[in-house]
């Protein structure tokens, strides 16, 4: 589950609501108190993307080689940071926001009938999707499928491929 910002107009950084779970590459909005919080219904007023991970199990950052680990055979994905791979929100309790343009490739999408110069929407899970569920539009397809890792390999241009991604241009103003 990622976000990979390819360009981007504003990085934001706000407070984040202590008791949400979400991943970078969703959606969020702006509730009352000022806090960022999950984009929970399709019609909601969308603030922006999520350019942090927020959780306690789920790591964000893309990564290509998960791998099991430890006695209770837990399958852990390996990322190359160096602060905490689940809550990156944990020290300041703030979350990076992406708004008012840019260029994103994300896994955190609803459906797979994505095709360049679709509108994008943010569906009622903070998800990208290609269905108007009374929210506004928030960006354009630009391409979708196998994305790139740049760990050389054999699945996409000689990399080993991050997965499927939706290649999207921001238009939320």
């Amino acid at each position: 589950m990622a976000l990979i910002p390819i360009y981007h107009v504003v990085a934001d950084y706000l407070d984040v609501d202590a008791d949400e779970t979400i991943t970078m590459g969703q959606w969020v909005k702006l509730a009352s108190d000022g806090e960022v919080e999950l984009v929970d219904a399709a019609d909601d007023d969308v603030y922006g993307l999520a350019g942090d991970t927020k959780s306690d199990s789920t790591p964000g950052i893309p990564s290509t080689n998960p791998a099991t680990i430890g006695a209770s055979n837990v399958d852990v994905k390996f990322t190359n940071r160096v602060s905490d791979p689940y809550d990156e929100t944990k020290a300041s309790g703030k979350m990076t926001i992406y708004h008012s343009g840019g260029k994103f490739a994300t896994d955190q999408y609803e459906d797979d009938a994505f095709a360049p110069g679709d509108k994008v929407y943010v569906s009622a899970n903070g998800k990208l999707t290609t269905t108007n569920g009374g929210g506004p539009q928030v960006g354009v397809c630009v391409s979708f499928g196998d994305y790139p890792s740049g760990v050389p390999g054999i699945d996409v241009n000689g990399d080993i491929t991050l997965g499927e991604y939706v290649v999207f241009k921001m238009t939320l103003a």
